[in-house]
């Protein structure tokens, strides 16, 4: 069984995948759904808290469970203590992701000053033994996803990093190119991702600052990885993995997404986030993307602000239908 998981991880990866990164809150089993539509191969799911695992609280339970068509998914686990992240690891084996991946990544305070997330990266040979140590207890593949150190540059220890950790048996990295340290400001540095690359045979995906499909084309072309991964620009614009499969695939240029596809969107993500959240709680969690979804649109700010108080979904329904009708009458005349 272990040897199938990792020959359709080659697999994937040997399709350069547009990945859905992992990001709380936001890539959820309907996201995920959605995002595939448009051509994301491949998604990580939220960060799955590995205390909050081990004691059955339902948020994280939610997390790892995966529907049967939310494949290829991986389920990433985050915490401070190898032993417990390593029995969370067996847990999130049993819900059957393709793979699991260890979030040594995340930078905000209350993960990475607790040790968890990026924290692993003040102390490497540390995040080493706990990444051998899931390795060695779970027969999945087991990848990571993280910085390219925590501070300044002549602290980062990513090339040294993905040697070691190839070594104890990771199957996969995912390098975002920015230091802990800074968060998500300045620009993201690909050459790192590249640099870690030329060390090592298992996959190096490439992560940072990729805001469209061009972007996409020339991460990989420049570092040479098996795959990126998109996050925050997927919050806005899914359409980016189409964007992106169209300019890998073929070469082109897609047209943006036309009104109607804008209006669509809205409706079926807050459709499927009340059948799956119930009300009001799926209307609300879906108004962070209505920005992207909306942007571009005449009025899109005073739409906006009008469905940021509605909490009843046959109600955000017909506002959207209002204002598509209205634009089409514009054109129209």
């Amino acid at each position: 069984m272990a040897t199938e998981a990792h020959t359709r991880l080659q697999d994937i990866m040997s399709r350069r995948p547009v990945i859905l990164a992992p990001m709380e809150d936001v890539s959820d089993g309907v996201f995920r759904a959605l995002c595939r539509t448009l051509g994301a191969e491949l998604c990580v799911t939220e960060f799955v808290n590995a205390e909050g695992l081990l004691r059955g609280c339902r948020t994280a339970k939610r997390k790892i469970t995966l529907a049967p068509d939310d494949r290829p998914t991986a389920i990433q686990i985050y915490g401070s203590d190898a032993s417990r992240l390593a029995e969370a690891a067996r847990m999130a084996e049993a819900a059957a992701p393709s793979f699991i991946d260890i979030n040594c990544g995340c930078w905000v305070p209350k993960v990475s000053g607790r040790g968890a997330g990026a924290g692993w990266l003040r102390n490497p040979q540390k995040m080493v033994e706990m990444a051998r140590l899931i390795v060695g207890i779970v027969g999945l593949p087991v990848t990571v996803k993280t910085r390219i150190g925590w501070g300044p540059e002549s602290e980062m220890p990513i090339i040294d990093l993905a040697r070691r950790l190839e070594d104890v048996g990771v199957s996969a990295l995912t390098i975002h190119c920015r230091v802990a340290q800074v968060g998500h400001s300045g620009p993201a540095d690909w050459s790192w991702a590249r640099r870690a690359r030329e060390v090592v045979a298992i996959p190096v995906i490439v992560n940072g600052d990729v805001r469209s499909g061009a972007d996409a084309e020339r991460a990989l072309a420049e570092t040479g990885c098996a795959g990126v991964m998109v996050g925050r620009q997927a919050i806005d614009h899914p359409w980016i993995f189409r964007e992106a499969r169209a300019r890998l695939d073929r070469g082109i240029d897609l047209p943006g997404p036309t009104p109607a596809e804008r209006f669509a969107l809205c409706r079926a993500h807050l459709r499927a986030n009340v059948a799956e959240r119930g009300l009001p709680y799926g209307v609300r969690v879906t108004r962070r993307h209505l920005a992207g979804y909306l942007r571009g649109l005449p009025d899109a700010a005073a739409l906006r602000r009008t469905l940021l108080v509605e909490d009843s979904l046959e109600r955000c329904l017909e506002i959207l239908d209002a204002a598509e009708a209205a634009l089409e009458r514009r054109v129209a005349a």
